[in-house]
Formats: C-alpha cells, structure tokens, sequence
C-alpha cells in the first residue's frame, strides 16, 4: 500500500562523551622534522645518484666533481660531510686526472683542497700538510696583491690559481678507498 504519514518526533537523546583535545603544536613539530629528515634523503639519494654517475679513480682515492656552486668552506664542509675532503692533487698522475675531468665535465674551474688562509703565501693542503715537492702554478700565479686570494682553483688545464674564498663555484671532493 501507500506510505504512511509521519509520525511524532520522539525525547530528545542522552548528551554525549566529551571529545578530545587535539596536540596539533606537537604533531606540526613532528612532521616539521620528517619533511627536513626527507629533505636530507633527498639531497643524499641525489649525490649517491651524481657520484654513480660520473666519478674518477685512482688505486687509493675516488675523486667526484660536486656541481653545486659553493664557496670554500662550505665545499670542504660538503665533502668532510660525506666522509671525504677537498681534492688534494700531491702529483702530476692525479692533478692529470683532475684536470682532465673537469675540462670532459664542460668546467672552466673548480676548488680543489690548497690554500693560503692561515700564513699568507704559505699554501697547505685540506689535511693542513704543506706543499712539497709538486705543485702545478699557472705562470704568474700565485698572485695575490690585495691579499684576498687565499683559496685554490684548478683550470681545466690543470694549472693552479689563487682565488678568493667567498667566490661560490663547483669543486673536486676526494674519498679514500676502503682496504680490503
């Protein structure tokens, strides 16, 4: 048959539990620190990914071009960061392959792990040793008439020139290989 008309609304119900307070400040901050957390993944995964992809070797060290343009300090930071330090070529075999991977890289220059910082005109490398018995000075260089130029570039050439600190520009990190 037909439906049948509405009936009366019946008592009102019994009033309910009370809610509960959201923490929110507490869960903001703790996916604050996992966005920062994936972020540092992210530029890990990325290095891991460039290094895959292109890096050079010699039977003790790995050498890997970082392209990101950073000033000195912060370029030494990056590589101790990764467990290395600033490209230290000691000898014409390994500023050779340096050389030659920055210029196969498109580079025109790039930091490597010498400088001048602590005594002007006495270079020493990343490791604090000194300069000994190799280096690979573009003619007239070192120069440094201002005294600002206390950090190290290499040229594609290979040839070595002083240049200031706070320039940011790519740099050469060097990793010792694991003994077996």
């Amino acid at each position: 048959g037909d439906k049948g008309t509405k009936g009366l609304s019946g008592v009102s119900g019994k009033k309910g539990k009370a809610g509960t307070v959201c923490d929110c400040g507490r869960y903001r901050r703790v996916v604050g620190q996992l966005n920062i957390n994936v972020a540092r993944l992210n530029t890990s995964i990325k290095f891991v990914k460039n290094v895959i992809a292109g890096i050079r070797e010699t039977d003790e060290k790995f050498y890997y071009i970082v392209k990101e343009e950073k000033n000195y300090r912060e370029a030494l930071i990056h590589c101790r960061d990764r467990g290395g330090t600033l490209a230290m070529p000691k000898d014409e075999a390994t500023n050779t392959l340096i050389a030659d991977y920055i210029s196969n890289s498109g580079l025109f220059r790039a930091f490597i792990g010498l400088n001048d910082m602590e005594k002007e005109g006495l270079f020493v490398y990343a490791d604090n040793s000194p300069l000994q018995n190799y280096s690979n000075w573009k003619e007239g260089e070192p120069h440094d008439p201002a005294g600002r130029e206390d950090c190290v570039e290499m040229l594609s050439t290979g040839e070595w020139n002083d240049s200031e600190c706070q320039v940011t520009i790519y740099f050469v990190c060097e990793f010792l290989k694991k003994k077996k």
